[in-house]
């Protein structure tokens, strides 16, 4: 038989998962003062309260949590003057400025927010986002990209405009606005988050997925799949065909194809050089300069993306030159840290680059430790073998010195993976 106290307990923990449809709870004393659980929203007060207790209480719901910017507290028998005693006791304010935000001030923010966002979206008919919010995602997505900064500004109104629907959502005149703030939410999703999922929906499955985002009117956590809202079976991080690639160049939403050839690459140098610290750098800028050119208008959107499309075949050939070295990922670190001087290259040629790399490869291997990074005793021993073994190969004496420095930041990159995964590649 389970004991009352068991059955609290794992209705406490149930209430406090935002997921968990257990969504209401009737209170009499002892979940009002010690009870946490950030989540919760909204607070229903019929009874009599005072001092620290009305402040504790309040506190239940009055907690920042993801897009919540506060509790909402309806007041059924008037508790505003025992609130204003209880602020001047046990704050340092002592009564001083407003404790509460009005739900009638946060409709007008919410308004004026709706207003700015809708001006940003002027041009694009989105009219019928009820009916066919997945169809008319792309667009809106394309069109918020193609402002200037237009990510990040139409980002900050959706959630300015979130918080201030939360702290009126009981106003007939805010839920005016949920729908319509819903699929704003599911486009501010779309270009600032990753799709997670690979899964090709229907275009059954995609509507009913929209359909239910708007039906809870805040999107908050949920991950909108924008290469799917595209017309794109996602493809795996590491293989971007040629077949994709040819998807993205004509796609008709110019502005999310480049974003979503960013999303990809900075996907792909990721994964395919973590550990690589020459072509992650190397790699790193190039997308930056495109991108930077992009956004100051210095060049069109579709040069931009065959820039991003060449790129992203370049990344292909880089991951696969190992292969034709007979390398090793780790291997291949050092070599291209090796080969990132042209003198280097020119006068040692590829087959000696080879062999230090191998050699530098396992000598690391079996010197480095953990904390090698903070021991500034075992970094000059690796230091003075990494500049004998170049030595050794006739390296170009003028540029031993920065591949040593290249050559010992690479081994502490790959240190941290040797010691997560017990051994290296």
């Amino acid at each position: 038989m389970v004991s009352p106290t068991e059955t609290r307990k794992r209705l406490e923990r149930r209430y406090k998962d935002a997921g968990d449809p257990f969504k209401l709870v009737i209170v009499r004393d002892m979940w009002l003062t010690g009870f946490d659980a950030p989540c919760l929203h909204t607070m229903y007060i019929d009874k009599p309260m005072r001092g620290h207790n009305l402040m504790q209480a309040i506190a239940r719901v009055n907690r920042v949590f993801k897009d919540k910017p506060g509790g909402l507290v309806v007041d059924y028998i008037g508790i505003a003057n025992e609130l204003k005693q209880a602020l001047a006791d046990y704050t340092q304010a002592k009564g001083r400025g407003r404790p509460t935000i009005n739900a009638e001030e946060a409709l007008d923010v919410l308004v004026e927010r709706m207003e700015l966002l809708r001006g940003m979206l002027h041009g694009y008919d989105y009219a019928a986002f009820r009916t066919q919010a997945w169809a008319l995602l792309p667009g809106a997505a394309n069109h918020v990209l193609g402002l200037d900064d237009g990510k990040q500004r139409f980002a900050d109104q959706v959630l300015a405009a979130t918080k201030a629907f939360a702290l009126c959502c009981t106003l007939d005149a805010a839920l005016a606005y949920r729908d319509e703030l819903a699929f704003l939410q599911a486009i501010k999703s779309a270009i600032t988050k990753r799709a997670t999922t690979d899964t090709k929906l229907s275009d059954e499955q995609k509507e009913h997925a929209l359909r239910q985002i708007i039906s809870r009117a805040v999107v908050s956590d949920q991950v909108i799949d924008i290469f799917a809202a595209a017309g794109l079976k996602r493809p795996d991080i590491g293989v971007l065909s040629e077949e994709f690639l040819q998807d993205v160049r004509h796609m008709k939403e110019r502005n999310l194809a480049v974003e979503l050839l960013e999303r990809l690459l900075k996907g792909e140098i990721k994964s395919r050089f973590k550990t690589n610290v020459v072509q992650s750098a190397k790699f790193s800028e190039l997308l930056q300069a495109s991108l930077t050119r992009y956004r100051n208008r210095a060049i069109e959107t579709a040069q931009v993306i065959e820039e991003l499309i060449a790129m992203a075949k370049k990344f292909q050939q880089a991951a696969e030159h190992g292969d034709a070295l007979g390398l090793n990922r780790d291997e291949v670190a050092f070599y291209d840290a090796l080969a990132n001087n042209e003198s280097a290259v020119r006068e040692l040629g590829d087959e000696t680059l080879r062999k230090i790399a191998v050699e530098l490869t396992q000598k690391l291997r079996n010197s480095v430790t953990v904390d090698w990074a903070v021991r500034d005793s075992v970094r000059a021993k690796l230091r003075v073998m990494v500049k004998t073994l170049l030595r050794r190969y006739k390296y170009p004496p003028d540029k031993q010195d920065e591949a040593v420095e290249i050559v010992l930041r690479q081994a502490e990159t790959l240190t941290g993976a040797w010691a997560s995964a017990g051994q290296p590649d």
